[in-house]
């Protein structure tokens, strides 16, 4: 398992990726399976863990990565794995140098031209789409598999007695719509607190259009959360707020909600709509005003059911559903892939 030399598995706080590639591991350990992690040092595993760098470097950076991934891939080739599973695209130009062992990798991100480009030269990987909406966009994959996030339940909490406030958690980007999100909340005259911070390429949005919104007095900054704090901000919401203005490949904390039995209200782009059962797990809003309306208190809401909205969760986002879809793929990848050369003696 290649994950990125960014952030350490799992992550502290941010991390979506790698917060995946830890559920992965410990699923496939907890399966039967040898599995080596190649990760940064400061990754936490119950697998073998390798590492080209001792801590995670940030922010993301082109040869950065480059070293980790081909580091990796010569132990790849040195070692003797039934299956590799890259979660970096450097990894697909670098299987041409081990082609004995079979590849997957999970594309993490929305459809970008260059990558669609890039991936048609390498029909023998196994790709692995993160929704539907995010596969029917990708035009440069001709096979591909969409394998759903999954988490363990476990680390979650629910409750029927929320508090009266409903929360944003994601970064400060006007991609994720944090500003909209604080005033639906001011709209529908509830508290809402805000966790997460802007990377370097949303500083100036951020400094525009939310900072001053933290300012207002129903908003509660927490700054950037880790699982500790994430799960009672989730347990106690009354909703989760994700008012996004792209195609989101996924979306991890709509599900990391769902299994607290906090009801999503999110705008329906990207894989939204396959994500949220309307009614049942949350709400499709269409506008800022819509999104105000159905988080008012005794709105609708706050008659859903938390209990269903965490089995639901459970029922399509476990740990263990991933898992097993992926064995599937590294079953299939193997079958088509053509064995090493016997070396004679």
């Amino acid at each position: 398992m290649i994950s990125t030399p960014f952030v350490p598995v799992p992550p502290r706080d941010y991390g979506g990726t790698e917060l995946i590639v830890y559920e992965l591991v410990e699923g496939l350990l907890g399966r039967g399976h040898d599995v080596t992690l190649f990760a940064t040092g400061d990754s936490r595993t119950r697998a073998a863990l390798r590492a080209c760098y001792r801590r995670a470097v940030w922010p993301p950076e082109t040869f950065t990565e480059l070293n980790h991934v081909s580091w990796a891939m010569r132990e790849v080739a040195q070692g003797e794995y039934d299956v590799a599973h890259a979660h970096s695209a450097t990894a697909l130009a670098l299987r041409r140098l081990v082609p004995g062992v079979p590849l997957v990798y999970t594309l993490h991100h929305e459809q970008e031209p260059a990558l669609s480009r890039y991936y048609r030269d390498f029909p023998e990987v196994g790709f692995a789409a993160i929704s539907a909406d995010q596969r029917r966009r990708e035009t440069g994959v001709e096979r591909c598999v969409m394998i759903h996030h999954g988490l363990d339940p476990s680390r979650y909490r629910c409750t029927d007695r929320p508090d009266s406030y409903v929360c944003f958690v994601g970064r400060l980007a006007r991609i994720k719509g944090p500003h909209t999100a604080i005033d639906a909340a001011a709209l529908a005259g509830v508290p809402i607190r805000v966790a997460g911070d802007a990377h370097p390429p949303d500083r100036d949005y951020a400094r525009a259009e939310v900072e001053p919104r933290l300012q207002y007095p129903h908003v509660t900054y927490l700054g950037t959360i880790g699982n500790e704090r994430k799960v009672p901000l989730l347990c106690r919401a009354r909703a989760l707020l994700a008012p996004i203005d792209w195609n989101e490949p996924f979306g991890l904390v709509l599900i990391e909600a769902m299994l607290s039995g906090c009801p999503v209200v999110a705008f329906g782009r990207g894989s939204v709509p396959e994500l949220i059962a309307q009614a049942v797990t949350g709400f499709i809003a269409g506008s800022v005003e819509e999104m105000a309306t159905l988080i008012r208190p005794g709105g609708p809401v706050d008659r859903l059911d938390r209990r269903r909205i965490r089995d639901e969760a459970m029922r399509r986002f476990s740990r263990d559903r991933m898992v097993a879809d992926y064995e599937r793929l590294y079953q299939s990848v193997i079958a088509r892939t053509a064995p090493r050369p016997i070396t004679a003696a």
